[in-house]
């Protein structure tokens, strides 16, 4: 089916100090949405989105907490974007957020508006926003090695926490995403969606695809995730590198201070020498003077 056929169309609001946001919003290369049509299994681009950016003080930013940067009503095709507020992790730029939000819409009409889980929608979501990077997988090592071993619901449950809580709820929604993506197939995600459209439940749909039930699925997940695989993100981490760094700089001083050491003992035996030397001398010139 030809991209264009599935790209979305997007129609953007702003308020008039916003003008310059929605300019550079519509510059954006819609192109790039048929790659989420395509992976979220949506072949029809279906009916405009209605894009609405909104200010910090509108209805709109009081039905979420300050920190959310945007979110989407799929059964409504609406998204919502805060321009004024700095986008946090999972997301770069406020073209991240769009494309996350835009994400939203299409797999809500992928399932046809029927119920998926929020760490199936986010970390689909995320799959689709933008590349996997080196601080991905080094957040996602971090949280899997010092973080307890959550549950399917559990990780649903963080996304209604705070701040923290949901930014751990992301990292590990993308890695049981982008897990299920490498043992079932790219196309696994969009394979449970048209499961889930055609009528079944989310856990009937997964386990129709993956051969495993919900949890047989968790325990997997848990089971791959070994900490040698881990550690590589890890340790090319910025955090693991200045403990180096500072490692490096602890021992540098304390081999300046052996060095100093060394040169304070050998300054003190050469002060001892010739003290003595001093009193050798001394002790001639009283035995000269004697005879």
């Amino acid at each position: 089916m030809p991209a264009q056929s599935m790209v979305p169309t997007l129609v953007i609001e702003a308020p008039a100090d916003m003008a310059s946001v929605r300019t550079r919003l519509e510059a954006y290369d819609l192109s790039h949405l048929a790659d989420i049509s395509r992976l979220v299994g949506v072949a029809r681009a279906g009916r405009p989105m209605r894009v609405v950016l909104a200010a910090d003080d509108s209805e709109w930013a009081r039905q979420v907490p300050p920190w959310v940067a945007g979110y989407a009503v799929g059964n409504a095709s609406l998204v919502v974007l805060f321009p004024s507020r700095s986008p946090s992790y999972p997301h770069d730029t406020l073209e991240d957020v769009l494309r996350h939000e835009v994400a939203h819409v299409l797999i809500d009409r992928a399932a046809e508006g029927q119920p998926v889980p929020r760490w199936f929608h986010e970390g689909l979501a995320m799959a689709v926003e933008r590349p996997w990077r080196l601080g991905d997988r080094t957040r996602l090592a971090s949280e899997l090695l010092f973080g307890p071993r959550l549950t399917l619901e559990a990780i649903d449950d963080l996304f209604l926490a705070n701040q923290g809580a949901a930014a751990r709820a992301y990292s590990v929604s993308a890695g049981v995403m982008r897990d299920l993506m490498q043992a079932y197939g790219a196309d696994a995600p969009a394979a449970v969606l048209r499961v889930v459209a055609g009528g079944a439940s989310f856990d009937a749909a997964l386990a129709q695809v993956t051969a495993r039930s919900v949890r047989s699925f968790e325990a997997e997940f848990w089971d791959r995730q070994r900490a040698w695989r881990m550690w590589i993100p890890l340790a090319a981490s910025s955090t693991v590198l200045w403990l180096g760094v500072i490692g490096l700089a602890a021992l540098a001083k304390r081999r300046r201070r052996l060095r100093a050491e060394v040169i304070r003992r050998r300054w003190a035996r050469e002060e001892e020498q010739e003290q003595e030397e001093e009193l050798e001398d001394d002790d001639e010139d009283t035995n000269l003077r004697v005879m």
